[in-house]
């Protein structure tokens, strides 16, 4: 199977990669456009910053080949974030895969201390939707690291809690995406992994 993980300036591919390899995969890390239109499926990972991420996809033309896609394709994190609509991270006009938007934890006034931002840790996941999910992963806990979520709305595929509902994942048409980082879920996320290399 031609797995790639799209090489852009943002972090954690390695910790992906070494995940799928415990899984017999060898994914090719990759910015190259004719590589990634060829592949049997494509990861879309990172952890950073929404506007300068988006001003390097639009300098390597990135931001107009993802959503153009047609194979399986799954985001990660930041990934997912910038696959949606619009981010208050930076102001920033995404990728418009999801028509959901990104906003900021904001606590509620007195909570400050008891819901910190960013949600980091371990939480759980619910109201699954999509091939990503089988029943095994209802309410099972994946790890998180963020201070901005996408809204619940059309294409949520998956709720967490935190401060508020927020999307732990979405799926439209071919494209998929979750905010925890499967790659640091241990067993479950290697299940969604798994899940993913099936579609």
């Amino acid at each position: 199977m031609n797995i790639v993980i799209i090489k852009y300036n943002a972090g954690n591919i390695e910790s992906l990669s070494n995940a799928l390899l415990r899984l017999g995969i060898q994914a090719e890390i990759t910015g190259d456009h004719e590589k990634i239109k060829a592949a049997d499926k494509v990861i879309f990972p990172g952890v950073g910053e929404a506007s300068t991420t988006m001003a390097y996809l639009k300098k390597e033309g990135l931001d107009q080949l993802i959503p153009s896609l047609t194979q399986p394709v799954l985001g990660i994190c930041l990934g997912l974030q910038l696959m949606c609509s619009h981010s208050e991270e930076g102001n920033t006009q995404c990728l418009g895969i999801f028509e959901e938007q990104v906003k900021r934890f904001v606590p509620q006034p007195g909570m400050e201390f008891s819901t910190k931002v960013p949600h980091m840790g371990w939480n759980t996941i619910s109201s699954l939707k999509s091939e990503l999910f089988d029943p095994s992963l209802d309410n099972q806990y994946f790890y998180f690291v963020h201070s901005y979520y996408a809204t619940v709305g059309e294409h949520t595929a998956a709720v967490c809690d935190y401060i508020n509902p927020f999307s732990a994942a979405l799926k439209k048409d071919n494209f998929y995406a979750t905010q925890f980082h499967p790659e640091k879920s241990g067993s479950v996320g290697s299940k969604l992994l798994e899940n993913f290399l099936k579609i």
